[in-house]
């Protein structure tokens, strides 16, 4: 027998009470490469696959139940699947081990203040995105300026303006534009619905999305990361036996 409390539940009743939970699941908790590498696969799809075998033990022996949004995230899944050329089991687990719900979009409620909060965090991120695009076009200007002086006419350097300018700048611009605007912020519906339907189910997220960990934060949602979540599954189903040997010699003893 274990203890809860002040009470002495029993290995079976622990399930029920401790174990059977319900987690919301976003593409990130089956594509996350170091979740998969923790299986030991070598690769994505052989990755999903050993993913998803440890979703179907939390199913069988534990009562956890995973939820996708269908069809936002069921359909990044798919098409994930396919465009890796993974084979059809992939997708015949994905059916059967996780549960597609779509969030009822006109019945959960959210917090005002989450509203205005998401609505001057993203102001905040679109002020340093026109930033970093100023600081780009004045870098372009200021080294084609550069060249001009140095070499004369910029119309016969415009292959090497484009090669040694505008590619570089570019591509810092991209870096830096994107570390500003996505990371961090809830860019896609999928996302959305993954909070959306936590709420409504009132389960744990899955993701490994910063933006997603973000906003369940603020709407008092449970998180894990998605590399941590079959590592969880696995030390769930490593106590099961020691539980039911506790049960086991007890009842001897009885």
């Amino acid at each position: 027998m274990c203890s809860f409390g002040s009470y002495l539940i029993s290995p079976d009743a622990l399930h029920l009470t401790m174990l059977r939970q319900r987690f919301v699941l976003d593409t990130t908790a089956l594509t996350d490469s170091m979740a998969w590498e923790s299986e030991g696969a070598s690769d994505i799809c052989e990755g999903m696959n050993a993913i998803l075998d440890r979703i179907s033990e939390g199913r069988l022996h534990l009562g956890i139940s995973c939820y996708i949004p269908y069809p936002s995230v069921y359909n990044e899944i798919k098409d994930f699947a396919r465009h890796n050329n993974c084979d059809s089991r992939v997708l015949g687990k994905v059916d059967t081990w996780l549960v597609k719900k779509t969030p009822d979009r006109y019945k959960v409620k959210v917090p005002s203040k989450i509203f205005y909060e998401y609505v001057d965090y993203m102001r905040s991120r679109i002020n340093k995105g026109m930033n970093i695009s100023e600081e780009a076009v004045w870098e372009s200007v200021s080294r084609c300026i550069a060249l001009s002086e140095n070499k004369g006419d910029l119309k016969e350097m415009k292959d090497e303006i484009e090669r040694e300018v505008v590619g570089s700048i570019i591509r810092k611009f991209r870096e830096k534009y994107r570390a500003a605007l996505r990371y961090g912020i809830l860019d896609s519906a999928p996302d959305i619905d993954v909070l959306l339907l936590a709420k409504e189910l009132d389960a744990a997220v899955v993701s490994q999305d910063l933006g997603i960990q973000r906003w369940a934060e603020q709407l008092g949602l449970r998180f894990m990361e998605s590399r941590s979540f079959p590592i969880m599954i696995k030390e769930y189903m490593n106590a099961l036996p020691e539980l039911f040997t506790e049960e086991r010699e007890e009842d001897r003893m009885i």
